[in-house]
């Protein structure tokens, strides 16, 4: 936990707002696994742990934006609690660590809020998104479920987007350990990356190295020999001469904060020339990207930069052709990498997502577009200093949808078919790094995981 005049400046940042009424934050609760008692790791609200920093469930936090108050709902600690957990602090000395004057008991919350709302005062929340908390706060406040709509606040939504979207140093700081993590559980996996490994063996290994330093890993593992699946997370096959491993993985700080990276490594060290040739395609992406991402600018420029730069790789290796803007702006590259450049990064490995995807990634300057090819980009808004964001560019080799294109005719004046045909059993390449934005441009976060060709072949052989 921070400093408690860290979450007290938070929520004083929250009261200048224009909002009237109340903001509510509850914490999230337990969640079970196989039976009530076996419960899964627990993981604390980013928002509630954002402004009250408080790590465990049975929590409320409440803003009073009318009368400049702050309240925690909590309850006592029990006897039974000390005997299964040891000593605790009081609910009030918690709320004194992260600077909360005035608590209350977490049984007289319902009634606390359904005064609120009888009173005509405005209730703010944000979007549940768990089943358990939609019935908790359908029955504090005694509507059904279906109504909690009415008391989503867009207004709190953008308030908390514009204060968490910029890291403070005390953020960044965090951001960087959790980096420094990422950069173990990589170079970790790079040297397993063997034939005959599992890819089990990795995933379990780089998880323990993120539990190992005090979180979690940030979202579950991506350790696939199949890289052109996106979001793999079977870990089953075995390792064989001649395949690429890709690892889409990052860890989480104890007080939430992500690193998301990715790399694509040979499997025995070094790549061959088709490999080669691809993997350089999109590390070229990668640190056109890098270099060229600065304040002011929107990050669907950078989208459109590595869309561009990957067509051009395609077409000097026979698998595109034709005029390459015109690709760009038909959405063909769209076969290649159906996924956008980047998202926002922070408390949640995808930023505040759970508050709306266009809500964090887009604003009223610049809309999600509706092209393929550009519509699936997460972040496409004007970048601040203080910004986190990912560089993410890749290439896939999908047979499913090189079929279906290839059948249905599509941008055929873009595709080689012939050509992208030797390639199904290909797989994917992907290469990840964190982008913080700074005052003048930007810098990657943590420690430089190996990612040109000659570093990750050296690093694997044992010569770095």
């Amino acid at each position: 936990m921070f400093d408690k005049n860290v979450y007290k400046s938070r929520r004083e940042a929250l009261m200048k707002s224009q909002l009237k009424g109340i903001a509510v934050f509850p914490a999230n609760d337990e969640a079970s696994c196989n039976y009530p008692d076996n419960t899964y790791h627990y993981r604390q609200d980013s928002n509630f742990a954002y402004f009250f920093g408080l790590d465990h469930p049975n929590l409320v936090g409440v803003i009073d934006f009318d009368k400049g108050e702050e309240v925690l709902f909590g309850e006592e600690v029990t006897i039974d609690t000390i005997i299964w957990c040891g000593p605790q602090p009081s609910l009030e000395e918690q709320a004194e660590s992260v600077g909360v004057k005035t608590t209350k008991d977490i049984n007289r919350f319902g009634e606390f809020v359904r005064d609120a709302v009888e009173k005509g005062r405005t209730v703010h929340i944000l979007p549940p998104y768990r089943g358990d908390m939609k019935i908790c706060l359908a029955r504090w406040f005694d509507i059904n479920i279906c109504d909690l709509e009415h008391f989503v606040s867009q207004a709190l939504i953008e308030e908390v987007v514009k204060l968490r979207e910029v890291k403070s140093d005390v953020e960044i700081a965090e951001m960087e350990i959790a980096a420094q993590t990422a950069y173990r559980m990589h170079t970790t996996a790079m040297k397993m990356c063997k034939p005959g490994v599992v890819e089990q063996e990795i995933s379990g290994t780089i998880e323990g190295i993120a539990i190992a330093a005090g979180g979690m890993v940030s979202f579950p593992n991506i350790v696939s020999v199949n890289g052109q699946t996106l979001h793999n997370h079977g870990h089953k096959n075995i390792l064989r001469e001649g395949r690429m491993l890709v690892v889409d993985a990052g860890a989480e700080t104890e007080n939430y904060y992500a690193s998301d990276f990715t790399r694509t490594t040979p499997v025995g060290g070094k790549f061959n020339q088709r490999q080669k040739e691809i993997y350089e395609i999109v590390l070229k992406a990668n640190m056109e990207v890098a270099a060229k991402t600065k304040p002011g600018m929107k990050y669907m420029v950078m989208h459109t930069l590595a869309a561009r730069t990957i067509i051009e790789g395609l077409n000097a290796v026979g698998l595109m052709k034709g005029d390459i803007d015109e690709a760009v702006v038909a959405g063909a590259h769209y076969l290649f990498m159906p996924h956008g450049l980047g998202h926002m990064l922070g408390m949640d490995v995808h930023d505040m997502e759970g508050l709306g995807e266009d809500n964090v990634g887009y604003d009223n300057a610049i809309h999600r577009s509706s092209q393929q090819g550009f519509s699936c980009l997460r972040c496409g808004k004007t970048l601040k200093p203080g910004f986190v964001v990912t560089d993410e560019p890749g290439i896939y080799f999908i047979p499913a949808l090189i079929d279906k294109w290839k059948a249905e005719g599509k941008h055929t004046d873009f595709i080689n078919y012939d050509a992208v045909e030797k390639y199904k059993d290909f797989g994917g390449i992907r290469i990840e790094d964190d982008l913080l934005i700074t005052a003048d441009g930007n810098r990657i976060l943590g420690p430089g995981i190996p990612k040109t060709v000659k570093d990750v072949e050296d690093f694997c052989l044992g010569n770095i």
